[in-house]
């Protein structure tokens, strides 16, 4: 039986897709094309699909919706899992959300607002989905995941499904655990308290509102690029390092905002790179200053 109708009778017709190109599935829509792109709508399928993969020696990465991710120009080889379109579950029960992993924080703070529910708010802008923020511990504006999450549900490299209480993946800043256990996050709890519907609603409109004049939202970009380095603002270094507007082909320092790299038009992965590199190099020249990047890559370059 060939790995096409194996992966399709795991799957369903409609959850497998080959030579996927991922600049459709990164925010910084740029990246040639995964091998595999599979889509399963359930922790087993998903149990299952990893299984035949590993069987087949053939690798994988776990996708949210690419909001903090570049895949190489000439592509993945190996297996892209998408937890995102068909598992994102949203219910509310009193105070508590239970969400799957590929709910966008956006959705999820939209249910938290309509059920009455504050504390979300700073969430309702990150381009995510609950399984990434939870990955890195995602916040803005003075709020964290780790300040409203109860539990989540992982698979773990065995394969068997676990609740852990969010104390377990000693999340901080821009960190969990759950990289290097190799856990992968299926859903959780989150747990809010009773507020007035209206005054959320006005907190979200308003943290929009900033987000609007202070981030370059008109261009594809993975949001932040670098990591805060303690002590300091990335964007501030960049721009104190006159990189403000500084282009490679098309990718650009925002002129808006230097913690910013965007896709201007027809950017390529490379010149991102490149641009992150000047980037560190030149901050690390001038500062002292190590840049880390909050974007991941994946695939050949």
């Amino acid at each position: 039986m060939d790995l096409r109708k194996r992966f399709k009778e795991i799957l369903g017709e409609d959850g497998l897709l080959e030579q996927e190109p991922m600049a459709q599935h990164t925010t910084f829509k740029t990246g040639g094309p995964a091998d595999w792109f599979l889509m399963p709508k359930s922790a087993e399928q998903l149990k299952e699909a990893i299984a035949l993969l590993r069987q087949e020696k053939i690798p994988y990465y776990i996708l949210g919706n690419g909001s903090n991710l570049l895949v190489g120009d000439k592509g993945y080889r190996g297996a892209v899992i998408q937890l995102y379109s068909r598992m994102q579950s949203i219910e509310v029960a009193e105070e508590e959300i239970r969400v799957q992993c590929g709910a966008l924080l956006s959705a999820i703070a939209a249910e938290a607002a309509e059920a009455s529910l504050e504390g979300f708010a700073f969430a309702s802008g990150i381009p995510g989905t609950f399984g990434g923020a939870v990955v890195m511990n995602a916040g803005a504006y003075g709020g964290e995941m780790k300040d409203v999450l109860v539990s989540v549900d992982v698979l773990t490299k065995e394969l068997e499904i676990m609740m852990l209480p969010a104390e377990a993946l000693e999340l901080s800043y821009r960190h969990s655990i759950v990289p290097e256990e190799e856990y992968i996050v299926l859903g959780g709890v989150l747990r809010l308290k009773k507020g007035d519907k209206e005054k959320i609603k006005e907190e979200m409109a308003e943290l929009a509102k900033q987000r609007r004049e202070k981030q370059p939202l008109q261009y594809p970009s993975a949001g932040s690029t670098f990591k805060r380095p303690e002590g300091y603002f990335a964007g501030k270094l960049i721009s104190d390092a006159g990189l403000k507007g500084r282009t490679v082909g098309g990718a650009q320092v925002s002129e808006k905002h230097a913690g910013f790299l965007v896709n201007i038009g027809g950017a390529t992965t490379q010149d991102i790179l490149d641009l992150i590199r000047i980037c560190q190099d030149t901050v690390w020249e001038r500062f002292g200053v190590k840049l880390e990047t909050e974007v991941k890559f994946i695939g050949e370059q």
